[in-house]
C-alpha cells in the first residue's frame, strides 16, 4: 500500500520566511516524479519552482493561487510510490505535527524522497512531464476500466472560479501578472469578458476595468461633495480617505521598503558628486565595438565599462568595498568585489549581483550584466544571483535624469550613481566646446571613510571616464 507523504514549503534561504502562491503546475491525481517541479511561489526575493522530493500521486494541495504560506506549511501530499489515484480519499493531513497524514516520522520521509528539498532555486534532476490519471478503456468484458474516484482539495475553491452572469468555471486567465493586477486592484476577474483567443483575460482587459473603477469612485466622490457634509472630530493618527488606494507592500515591493528604510537608519550616509566629461569614454567605447566588426560578439555598454573602472577604483580604494559589524564594532573589509547594478522590472526594483566582478574584463562584465538582465525581466533570478553583493553601480540615467542622491543597499558600504550622458558646453583645452557630459554621485557610509578617501574615489571614476587611458596605465 502506498504511503502518503507531506511535503511542506521548503526553505528558501536568505532569511525568506514565507512565499506567495503564483501558478500551481500539477492538480490532485496527477503523477509527479522525483524532483518535478509542483508549484511556482513568489518571494520577496525571486519567483521560484519549488520541486517536489517525492514521487507518486498528488492526493491533495494546499492553498490557493494568490494566497501566502509560511516556510514549513503543507504545499502537498504525495502517494509516494502510487502509479493511480488511491480508490478512496487520502487521510487528512496534520500542519501542526509535521508528520505524515499516514502518520510517518519526519525521518521517514525524508528517506522517502530525494533529499533535493529546495533552498532557493531547485534541485538536481529534470523535471519529468506530469500526466494525468485517467481511467483506462475498457477493452473487452473480462477487462474493465479501474474506477478511479475524485480525490477531494482539501482547500477553498479559486476565487477566479464559480457562477457569474450566467458563466461558470475557471475564468481564463494565463498570466499570473494578471491575476496579481486583480488581486491588487480588487477586480473580481468573474465578471469581465476577455477580449483575447477563446475568452482569455488579458491584462488591458484588467487595465480597463480598473479605469472603470477609478471612475465610479471618482463620479462617487463628486456625488459625496455635493450633499451636505457632516464634520467629525478627527481620530489620532494619519487620516487616510475613504476612496484612497491601498496597496500592500510585500513581495519586491516590501523587501525594497525594509531594506531602503534600515540602510537609512542605520548607515549614517553622506554624498559627494561630481560632473566628468564623458566624450573620451563614448569614443573609447565605439572604438571598442568596432573593432570587434559585424559579428564579433556582444557589444561593450556604457554600464559595462564604468563596473570595470569601479572595479578598478576599489582596488585603489578598499576601504568602500566593506561592510560593518555593528555588533562587534569592527569595519569587516571584503576580499573580492561582487558587484550590484540596479535593475528596473515589472516586479519592481532588483539589484541582480556579478560574482568576482574584479576578476573580469569589460567584455565579460557587460556579458554577465546582459544575462543577469534578461532574467530579471523574465522574473527568473534565483535568490543567490540577488544577494551577497559588496558595491552597487546604480544607473537612473537611463530616466533621462542628471542626478540623485542614492541610498545605500544595506549592508554595502558605498553605491556610484550615474547620470545620464548628453551634450553640454564645456571648457576644453582652454576653449568653449560641446561635450558629453554626466554627473556622478558616490554615496558612502561615514563610519568606513571620511570624506577625502570618498572624493579619491569619485575623482579617480572621473579621471578614467574623461581620460580612459588613465585606467590602462593602473592596471
Amino acid at each position: 500500500m502506498a504511503q502518503v507523504l507531506e511535503f511542506k514549503l521548503p526553505d528558501l534561504g536568505e532569511g525568506l520566511t514565507e512565499a506567495e502562491i503564483v501558478r500551481w503546475l500539477v492538480e490532485v491525481g496527477d503523477v509527479v516524479a522525483i524532483d518535478q517541479p509542483v508549484v511556482e511561489v513568489e518571494t520577496a526575493k525571486a519567483m521560484v519552482e519549488v520541486p517536489c522530493p517525492y514521487g507518486g500521486v498528488v492526493t491533495a494541495r494546499f492553498g490557493e493561487e494568490g494566497s501566502e504560506l509560511p516556510v514549513g506549511a503543507p504545499l502537498l501530499t504525495v502517494a509516494v510510490g502510487a502509479t493511480e489515484a488511491p480508490a478512496s480519499p487520502a487521510p487528512s493531513t496534520s500542519s501542526a505535527s509535521g508528520a505524515s497524514s499516514a502518520g510517518a516520522p519526519a525521518a521517514e520521509e525524508s528517506s522517502a524522497g530525494s533529499g533535493n528539498v529546495l533552498v532557493g532555486y531547485g534541485t538536481g534532476a529534470p523535471a519529468a512531464r506530469r500526466r494525468r490519471i485517467r481511467p483506462e478503456r475498457v477493452g473487452t468484458p473480462a477487462a474493465p476500466a479501474p474506477v478511479v474516484e475524485p480525490v477531494p482539495v482539501p482547500v477553498a475553491v479559486p476565487a477566479a472560479t464559480g457562477e457569474v452572469n450566467g458563466r461558470q468555471g475557471p475564468v481564463a486567465v494565463v498570466s499570473p501578472l494578471v491575476r496579481r493586477l486583480a488581486r491588487q486592484h480588487e477586480i473580481d476577474l468573474r465578471r469581465l469578458t476577455g477580449s483575447g483567443p477563446d475568452g482569455l483575460i488579458l491584462r488591458a482587459d484588467v487595465d480597463s476595468a480598473i479605469r472603470r473603477a477609478e471612475e465610479a469612485a471618482r463620479a462617487q466622490t463628486r456625488t459625496a461633495a455635493a450633499e451636505p457634509v457632516v464634520a467629525e472630530v478627527p481620530t489620532a493618527g494619519t487620516a487616510v480617505p475613504a476612496a484612497a488606494e491601498r496597496i500592500p507592500l510585500r513581495g519586491v515591493r516590501g523587501a525594497v521598503a525594509d531594506k531602503l528604510s534600515r540602510s537609512r537608519s542605520e548607515i549614517p550616509d553622506a554624498t559627494c558628486w561630481v560632473d566628468a566629461d564623458a566624450t573620451e569614454l563614448m569614443a573609447a567605447r565605439a572604438a571598442m565595438n568596432a573593432a570587434s566588426g559585424p559579428s564579433g560578439g556582444p557589444k561593450v555598454s556604457v554600464l559595462a565599462l564604468l563596473a570595470r573602472i569601479c572595479t578598478a577604483a576599489l582596488a585603489r580604494y578598499p576601504e568602500l568595498n566593506s561592510t560593518v559589524d555593528t555588533a562587534a564594532r569592527e569595519i569587516v573589509r571584503l576580499p573580492g568585489v561582487h558587484l550590484g547594478f540596479a535593475a528596473q522590472t515589472e516586479r519592481g526594483l532588483v539589484v541582480p549581483v556579478v560574482r568576482d566582478a574584479h576578476t573580469r574584463n569589460a567584455e565579460s562584465i557587460g556579458a554577465e550584466i546582459a544575462r543577469l538582465t534578461e532574467l530579471a525581466r523574465t522574473g527568473k533570478l534565483s535568490p543567490a544571483q540577488l544577494t551577497g553583493g559588496t558595491f552597487t553601480l546604480n544607473n537612473y540615467g537611463v530616466f533621462g535624469v542628471d542626478g540623485s542622491t542614492p541610498i545605500i543597499n544595506h549592508p554595502e558600504a558605498a553605491m556610484l550613481g550615474v547620470g545620464r550622458i548628453m551634450p553640454k558646453p564645456w571648457v576644453h583645452n582652454g576653449e568653449l566646446a560641446v561635450r558629453q557630459v554626466v554627473q556622478l554621485s558616490l554615496t558612502f557610509d561615514h563610519r568606513v571613510c571620511d570624506g577625502g578617501t570618498a572624493g579619491g574615489f569619485l575623482r579617480y571614476v572621473a579621471d578614467c571616464v574623461e581620460q580612459p587611458a588613465v585606467l590602462l596605465r593602473t592596471l
